[in-house]
């Protein structure tokens, strides 16, 4: 018989200010508890959703998140906890800012794709530069147009680097070296990017025909849906030794922030593995709450495929990025009349938000080599952690948050709480609070555009509906977001970022 919404609510209790815990028993055979960080903000978002999907209202056709967290918490070798995140929301199988980590010496272990999500390597890139805002607002308008005429945006756009088929093979398994060799990435963007940009375990032979059909003509672009580039400023500083230490010493500095993925490659890759992953659990006799959480053992054949696909689609997506970073400075040169050197366009950092990675943890004290997935969840590696860059070792990794249109992004840093707590994992945006299609019928384009010129911010767009569904209305309040994650010891917060130009597709 159904449980009611306050017998379900008896399984979840309260840890702290912005910590709650789901007890084993909220769903059928949960192997660890699951945690969630929420605000007061935030809570409200969360729990209602529970409470549609308890009355018969659901959420979209998934799960509400409180039960796709404990329904991961009920896959087999999963460690430590199942983990939800501020941004979270109902995704494929896991929910959207779902953390999940798998003992890799476990023979009953699993790897799952949607504990990654069909945006393989879907991340977020920031540049700084050595103008300010008063040098950018005379030009604002001839920035975004040079901005939206040199990056490729839009469902079917096409990639404004000349690529063929062996350089896709090139750079599924190389990633930015092949940038780097090629001439479109600075040594520098190498060194400041998430595993140096390339993902060794990559192998070509792993993706479809058909996946690299489909990414062959999209690299270098920006396509649609949340993906965009952003001309912002330096609004706020909260850890001036760690902003300097990327290069951020003034309010009114201007910075680019790049969102994006593996574009139509990475979609392929994800439904090509679903197939194969449904065989093997019928082989191997795996049972899961949820159709969606279809995976394999780690360490099966098709375990071992998914991994080097996903990583071949990994590095697709940094290619794609640097790709883009290339057209960026070659916009920025072009306004200014400068070299992109000479305006010090170097790339702050790289973050992944839709990954699968082999990384040692302490569990109980021992370490252990995990299959951390990271879905709509950033890496956030703390001070002296030998896999991050040189420049950030006393101060730990840069974490790059990006808000809803038109609204603040973050800059955090990684903490040794967070690498205890959530496999040293923190949010990654601000997460969606209401669908695409009811966006689109309670959001109206002029109130979107007129809220956007209150603001003053330029704004270049391909497809008129993605301004209803990516309306700051359609998402979750990031300061809540990030605050939750400081408050929770997770991540720190360090700077504060404003828009003022806006590119998507």
């Amino acid at each position: 018989m159904p449980r009611t919404y306050e017998e379900e609510c008896a399984f979840i209790n309260r840890l702290s200010d912005v910590k709650f815990q789901i007890k084993k028993g909220f769903v059928p055979n949960m192997n660890v508890e699951g945690r969630f960080y929420v605000n007061e903000g935030l809570e409200k978002l969360m729990f209602d959703e529970l409470k549609m999907a308890v009355d018969g209202g659901g959420v979209g056709g998934f799960l509400p998140a409180v039960r796709q967290v404990a329904n991961v918490a009920a896959l087999p070798g999963i460690v430590g906890h199942s983990i939800g995140l501020p941004d979270i929301h109902s995704g494929y199988g896991f929910s959207i800012g779902n953390i999940a980590a798998f003992d890799v010496a476990n023979k009953d272990s699993v790897i799952s794709p949607g504990g990654v999500g069909f945006d393989i390597n879907c991340g977020v890139r920031l540049i700084r530069t050595n103008l300010f805002e008063d040098d950018v607002l005379p030009v604002k308008e001839q920035l975004a147009q040079a901005l939206f005429d040199h990056i490729p945006v839009g469902v079917g756009s096409k990639g404004a680097i000349p690529m063929n088929a062996k350089d896709l093979i090139e750079c599924l398994e190389m990633g930015m070296d092949w940038t780097l060799r090629e001439g479109y990435s600075w040594v520098e963007d190498k060194e400041h990017c998430e595993e140096y940009g390339r993902m060794l375990q990559a192998d070509a032979s792993k993706v479809s025909t058909r996946a690299k059909k489909r990414g062959l003509p999209q690299l270098g672009t920006l396509g649609a849906g949340n993906h965009y580039a952003e001309v912002q400023v330096i609004d706020e500083i909260y850890d001036k030794h760690a902003a300097s230490k990327m290069g951020i010493d003034e309010l009114g500095q201007v910075v680019v922030m790049l969102h994006c993925g593996s574009r139509g490659l990475g979609h392929q890759v994800a439904t090509d593995s679903l197939v194969e992953m449904e065989k093997a659990m019928a082989r191997d006799g795996i049972v899961v709450n949820d159709k969606q959480l279809a995976c394999a053992r780690i360490n099966s054949k098709e375990g071992q495929d998914y991994l080097s696909g996903m990583a071949a689609a990994a590095n697709f997506a940094w290619v794609n990025r640097s790709c883009m970073t290339f057209c960026v400075r070659q916009a920025f040169s072009r306004v200014f009349d400068m070299a992109p050197d000479d305006l010090d366009m170097q790339m702050i950092y790289d973050v992944s938000h839709n990954v699968a990675k082999m990384e040692e943890h302490l569990i109980n004290g021992r370490p252990r080599l995990l299959c951390v997935h990271r879905k709509g969840a950033t890496r956030a590696f703390p001070a002296h952690h030998p896999l991050i860059p040189l420049d950030y070792q006393l101060t730990g990794q840069p974490v790059l948050i990006g808000g809803s249109m038109g609204t603040c992004s973050y800059v955090l840093t990684g903490t040794e709480r967070g690498m205890v707590e959530t496999f040293g994992t923190t949010c990654h945006g601000a997460g969606r609070a209401l669908s695409r299609a009811k966006s689109r019928r309670t959001i109206t384009w002029d109130s979107v555009m007129e809220n956007l010129n209150k603001k003053n911010i330029s704004i270049r767009i391909a497809s008129p509906k993605l301004v209803m569904e990516e309306a700051p209305e359609s998402y979750k309040n990031v300061t809540d977001v990030v605050d939750t994650c400081d408050a929770g010891g997770i991540s720190r917060k360090t700077v504060k970022l404003r828009p003022i130009a806006v590119i998507k597709g």
